[in-house]
């Protein structure tokens, strides 16, 4: 064999060697992603994700296809919706939250998944923060923190609140609660949760919450509980029940006070790792994100509506105010 036929060897050994999707890319095909969403196609976070893998440089229709599925809520879907988006054979996968993670992560091995989760390592679906060591890694929201953040924020809008509700989905663990127990008394507060598995459980939870004579909410990050935020704004208003929500969005849609990580941010630190994987990057190798910026959002018509002012101490750390 002559130099020529050598080097033309190699090159063709390389090509065939390489990952599909980058291939595809240089066919100048566009990218599949397939996206799993707990919630609805209407939910405000749908919106921001889209918006934020546009930042990042990918625009859908362009150079990359997208296949949404949402859940609508229905935890019960995510493993047929999690099946279907694989053997559409994606160049990776997408979603945030526990559940649908874990249905992903059964469906497939092989494909990358990026993800945002409460707890990345605690819930199982990384070796570790710094070497994920499988086929997923994405963005870690320090949900325990936060839901104790929460707690203290909400106390410190509605001082005279002496018992505080916590609205939670069995698929969160309840690795969170010791903490949000210890953070009650410290802050001198009694604390009871309430199980909240779907919509048809609300009426029955606002009526026991009444019952336990509870003058506040504090809704636990969950993407089932996220699902069901505007029911539960409409049940908080008409019992006169202050409550705080994981997301901002919440907090605009009606809701009193919203805390948590910067949405905008955090989805796209997550289109992130997605793009260093679609040119090449392996999960395994590519350490979870943790959020460093976060915000606090106070809806001061839903406060004026319950007749509560809000502290001014507060006033002045809140980053985002509906008026």
């Amino acid at each position: 064999m002559n130099r020529r036929d050598m080097v033309l060897a190699l090159v063709a050994v390389g090509l065939t060697g390489a990952p599909l999707r980058v291939r595809a890319q240089a066919r100048g095909k566009p990218f599949r992603l397939g996206i799993l969403r707990q919630t609805s196609a209407n939910d405000p976070l749908t919106v921001v994700m889209r918006a934020a893998l546009g930042e990042v440089g990918y625009v859908e229709g362009q150079n990359i296809a997208v296949e949404w599925r949402f859940a609508d809520g229905r935890a019960d879907r995510l493993p047929a919706l999690a099946a279907e988006l694989v053997r559409l054979n994606p160049d990776a996968l997408a979603t945030g939250g526990d559940l649908s993670i874990r249905a992903l992560r059964q469906a497939t091995t092989n494909i990358p998944i990026v993800a945002v989760s409460d707890d990345m390592v605690g819930e199982g679906h990384v070796a570790s923060l710094a070497r994920p060591g499988g086929n997923i890694t994405g963005v870690s929201i320090l949900a325990s923190e936060l839901n104790m953040k929460r707690l203290a924020l909400l106390k410190e809008a509605v001082p005279k609140a002496s018992r505080v509700a916590a609205l939670w989905h069995p698929s969160s663990g309840s690795f969170h609660l010791p903490g949000l127990e210890a953070t009650a008394g410290s802050l001198g507060v009694e604390f009871k949760v309430f199980e909240v598995r779907q919509l048809e459980d609300l009426d029955g939870v606002f009526k026991d919450m009444r019952e336990w004579r509870a003058n506040a909410i504090n809704l636990l990050a969950s993407p089932p509980i996220h699902a069901l935020s505007r029911p539960i704004i409409d049940r908080a208003a008409r019992h006169r029940l202050p409550a705080i929500y994981q997301w901002g969005e919440a907090a605009v849609a009606g809701g009193l006070m919203a805390y948590g990580p910067l949405v905008p941010d955090m989805y796209k630190s997550l289109w992130g790792q997605l793009d260093r994987i679609l040119k090449g990057a392996r999960p395994a190798d590519l350490p979870v994100i943790q959020p460093t910026k976060f915000e606090l959002v106070i809806n001061l018509r839903t406060a004026k509506a319950l007749g509560l002012p809000i502290p001014k101490s507060l006033m002045l750390r809140v980053d985002r105010v509906i008026e």
